[in-house]
């Protein structure tokens, strides 16, 4: 008889920049920006006599009811509550929870009394034993995988996958990340230096989402960049790769950090192989924090000059920032307000500094007693949440910092000058890609995404005139309206998380953000 496995991605604990959540709270079908790799690729490593299931709670609601001999339950920090929930009424039930991914590797001690086995670290070395003793009815209590130095994958299990229902794929050519940021939590799971996938295997990984009906796909590598002679070798293969596809090529969004914007042909190989967005750490233009978070990569290039390299290239940067290091003081919301108004950057993700456990930042911070209650792993949720003591300001100053910083760059009239600055700069794509292109096949996630354009039209007259102005601009330049289109669905996405966590202020609010929900 097979052995049954459900896999599943909870929720997030509160919507995220860059999440769906807000498309069914409009009315619309439930639809996730980015699709989930991490159950698919496990259910690749199950070998003949599982029975799996799959559900990315995104998209679909978990059957607590399912009749299975396993449920195994992945996540990040910002789903810990979700998934502790989902794992508790599931041992209710009599079922043995599997919990493993990214935060049960950094907080084992916390995610241990909630689960009948947890794994730890990477799971392909330790697959072939781990399903084994699944399939004998044998489980251990506690699974370690190890670092393989070369990632050599199934093909992910995308015949599993609700794949109409989610904007981009996903794929991964790379694990970790070699810079030191004090407040990451990446090496930490992941180890320093970067480990890569061979390219061969990278494109059948594409042949896979392309198969699927996917036209545009996240790459999930912590920074795509960070090698560049791997990273050009790469983009030459889906060049010559997308220049195969007959039935629509391929797009692109990376993580990159912003020193690349130094490398010119290495940006030049990116834009010609679709990569049409990235997102960037920028963090802080204070150059005091920055050093002191150990970020020194940010100083080696003109913040602006860096993002204008970019989007001279047709390449839509998203930024990365974050407030309360150690170098900052209370000017430094008026700092970033200012920062953002010279800015052409459209999308800044803005959130306080957390102390991820087991970060180089979190150990500082806990010797110097700066770490709130909630230091194991509850904070960043809201932007404005956070587990430090921040060292030149209060953490009522903080948040309160935060909540006039957010209402300031957000406001219509701040976000159309800056839509309109962002058209004039960009510059023509180098490849005929589309952001969120559908090949010609009208998937549910794409009649989503069009009823939230017209979603946002209806907040309010200035976000209106403001979407109205972004997409005039953007359709009188070759390449840009389908940047312009996929901005303003971040914005709507992050109009919806801000109503969701009462971040407007009331002027704002009362244009509709409030009824988002």
């Amino acid at each position: 008889m097979a052995t049954s496995l459900y896999l599943i991605n909870p929720a997030a604990d509160f919507p995220t920049y860059m999440g769906g959540e807000g498309f069914e709270g409009w009315g619309l079908p439930r639809t996730a920006f980015i699709a989930d790799l991490a159950i698919v690729a496990v259910a690749a490593m199950a070998p003949d006599g599982f029975d799996l299931r799959l559900t990315d709670e995104h998209i679909d609601p978990i059957d607590f009811d399912a009749d299975v001999d396993y449920v195994g339950i992945t996540g990040k920090v910002n789903q810990w509550r979700r998934m502790k929930e989902v794992a508790e009424t599931f041992r209710a039930r009599g079922r043995k929870v599997i919990i493993g991914g990214p935060y049960a590797t950094l907080s084992p001690d916390t995610v241990r009394p909630h689960c009948d086995v947890l794994v730890k670290g990477e799971i392909e070395e330790i697959a072939p034993a781990f399903f084994a003793d699944l399939a004998a009815g044998r489980p251990q209590r506690e699974y370690e995988g190890t670092q393989p130095e070369q990632i050599d994958t199934p093909v992910p299990r995308w015949d599993l996958y609700p794949n109409d229902r989610a904007l981009l794929g996903v794929v991964q050519a790379s694990r970790s990340c070699p810079f030191e940021c004090e407040f990451c939590d990446v090496i930490e799971y992941l180890g320093r230096g970067q480990r890569r996938k061979p390219v061969e295997l990278v494109l059948r990984d594409l042949d896979a989402l392309h198969a699927a009906g996917y036209r545009d796909v996240l790459f999930t590598d912590d920074n795509f960049t960070v090698n560049p002679k791997a990273a050009k070798e790469l983009c030459r293969a889906i060049i010559a790769w997308n220049a195969e596809q007959t039935d629509g090529q391929m797009g692109f969004v990376a993580q990159v950090s912003m020193d690349s914007a130094r490398n010119e042909d290495l940006l030049e190989l990116c834009a010609q192989a679709g990569i049409h967005t990235v997102f960037v750490g920028i963090e802080t233009p204070n150059e005091e924090s920055l050093k002191l978070t150990k970020k020194p990569q940010n100083l080696l290039i003109d913040l602006h000059e860096g993002i204008a390299r970019f989007h001279r290239r047709g390449i839509t940067v998203i930024g990365g920032m974050v407030v309360g290091f150690d170098g900052d003081g209370p000017d430094i919301f008026q700092r970033l307000y200012e920062f953002v108004e010279q800015s052409t950057v459209p999308i800044f993700t803005l959130t306080a500094l957390v102390a991820p456990e087991k970060t180089p930042l979190n150990r500082r911070l806990q010797l110097a007693g700066r770490l709130t209650e909630d230091s194991q792993g509850e904070g960043g949720r809201k932007p404005g949440d956070t587990n430090i003591v921040p060292l030149k300001m209060s953490r009522e100053d903080l948040m309160k910092g935060i909540r006039w910083l957010c209402n300031r760059i957000y406001e219509p009239e701040a976000f159309r000058r800056r839509m309109l600055r962002y058209v004039e700069q960009l510059g023509e794509p180098r490849a005929p890609t589309r952001c969120f292109g559908s090949g010609g096949k009208l998937r549910p996630a794409y009649a989503s995404a069009r009823g939230v354009m017209k979603h946002l039209t209806q907040l309010g007259p200035e976000e209106e005139r403001m979407a109205i102005e972004a997409c005039r601009a953007g359709s009188q330049k070759p390449g840009a309206q389908d940047h312009v289109v996929a901005m303003l669905l971040r914005y709507a996405q992050l109009h919806y998380m801000y109503a969701q966590g009462q971040y407007w202020e009331p002027r704002i609010a009362a244009t509709g953000a409030s009824r988002a929900g």
